[in-house]
């Protein structure tokens, strides 16, 4: 347990950065209005989609540095990130392109027909045109940590998201109410861009010491197997994807009011999953390793552990937001609309935090296990009998906001049920390096 709160107590600040910057730069975009608020969610929406499309650069990369570390190969598990990182230079500036080129269509699409949907969609697509430079950075950051991760080293990490989020943090409250959304945007190339520099120097650096002189270039070998492996995160990936773009679209059909109430539950909603994913971060350093050293029963424990705090963890943070239900969402926004439609749908997330103890911490178990075609196929699954009928049952009945989310908890329960099937069964404890 010390070894584990060891790895998690640095992951969880460097994954509570993140979703903490956006909510306090969604709190000053709210101040706007809320149309302004309404864009950034359409804006975000499709930045979020984008990126997180390439989990494996991060997960993926963790399960296979950290097994190659676990059997004491620590020029492999290194190798593993250098070229981590040549895919996410090569993808992020294919997306960048592809982001800025689409952009207006998307957040037509996005802002629906209100009233006010195309003053939402115009400031939306001014907000990604720039917003998509991060792009590439934030690609950049997520091997960084994948394979920091995988050699049981979450400080530096710690270290290098701060550098990047701080300044720029201070920097909010004045580029938003002197450029209004636009500096909102540029605020995220900044630190992102920060970040992925600390990240990539010290992979140079730890290259030198461990990589016996060999040059720093793309080599097919790694890469490909890197790519098979990240083919069933990218499409367990497009399943979340695909369930909270949805869920965008339907609330905006409701009103500028639900769109902005869905930005704010959503951010609030990632906070909460990253926040339980810390713990999950460490199962998947120590999960990997132990597999990759042979020890089945080490892997188990940690297994064990991981959910008892998770569960906990999950549990205080439900509590937290009920105790704060008639307080927290003013926090984010005075107008009268939004805090209406945030009313019902406050207490959906109250449960989804609870049942996302026990998803998050087993997706951790399973990832570090190198799970992933397991994970592909459960939520395809749970998307398909539990969000879309869900989702498209509040559309027809015209349940706005609150229906929605019941959609997206019917798709946690499902994916709740996979897991816990999965890790009863010892189909996951595979050892050795691949």
């Amino acid at each position: 347990m010390r070894t584990i709160l060891g790895l998690a107590l640095p992951a969880l600040a460097v994954l509570a950065a993140t979703p903490l910057y956006l909510l306090w730069d969604t709190a000053w975009v709210g101040r706007l209005g809320a149309v302004e608020l309404a864009s950034l969610a359409a804006g975000t929406t499709v930045l979020t989609q984008v990126t997180t499309q390439l989990t494996f650069l991060s997960y993926g990369t963790t399960a296979r540095a950290a097994r190659r570390f676990g059997a004491g190969d620590r020029t492999g598990a290194v190798a593993e990130g250098v070229q981590a990182t040549w895919v996410a230079l090569a993808v992020g500036a294919t997306l960048a392109v592809t982001v800025a080129l689409v952009a207006a269509p998307v957040t037509g699409w996005l802002a629906g027909d209100g009233e006010d949907a195309t003053r939402i969609a115009r400031e939306a697509t001014r907000w990604l045109h720039v917003a998509c430079l991060a792009i590439i950075p934030a690609l950049t950051v997520m091997a960084g940590n994948g394979w920091l991760r995988g050699i049981a080293d979450t400080r530096h990490p710690l270290w290098f998201t701060l550098a990047g989020l701080v300044p720029v943090a201070v920097a909010v409250p004045w580029s938003v109410s002197r450029y209004g959304i636009i500096g909102s945007a540029w605020a995220t190339v900044a630190g992102e861009t920060v970040t992925a520099c600390c990240f990539v120097a010290c992979l140079v650096r730890t290259w030198r010491q461990v990589g016996d002189g060999r040059p720093v270039r793309p080599t097919w070998s790694v890469i490909r197997p890197q790519l098979v492996a990240g083919r069933d995160l990218i499409l367990r990936s497009l399943g979340f994807q695909v369930a909270f773009v949805s869920a965008a679209a339907v609330s905006a059909r409701s009103g500028s009011g639900a769109l902005a109430a869905h930005q704010v539950l959503l951010q609030l909603w990632n906070l909460l999953t990253l926040l339980l994913d810390s713990v999950a971060v460490a199962a998947q350093a120590l999960v990997g390793a132990a597999l990759g050293a042979g020890a089945r029963d080490a892997s188990r424990q940690v297994a064990r552990n991981v959910l008892r705090f998770s569960v906990g963890a999950g549990s205080v943070l439900a509590v937290v937001l009920a105790l704060g239900a008639t307080v927290l969402p003013g926090l984010f926004t005075t107008d009268d609309d939004v805090r209406g439609a945030l009313h019902s749908a406050w207490w959906v997330l109250v449960v989804m935090a609870v049942v996302g103890g026990v998803v998050f911490a087993l997706d951790g178990v399973l990832l570090g296990a190198g799970d992933v075609a397991f994970l592909r196929t459960a939520t395809i699954v749970s998307l398909a009998c539990g969000f879309i009928p869900g989702v498209l049952v509040a559309g027809a009945a015209d349940l706005g906001l609150t229906g929605v989310w019941c959609g997206l908890l019917a798709f946690l329960l499902l994916r709740l049920a996979a897991v816990a099937l999965r890790y009863r069964s010892d189909r996951w404890q595979r050892t050795g390096v691949n």
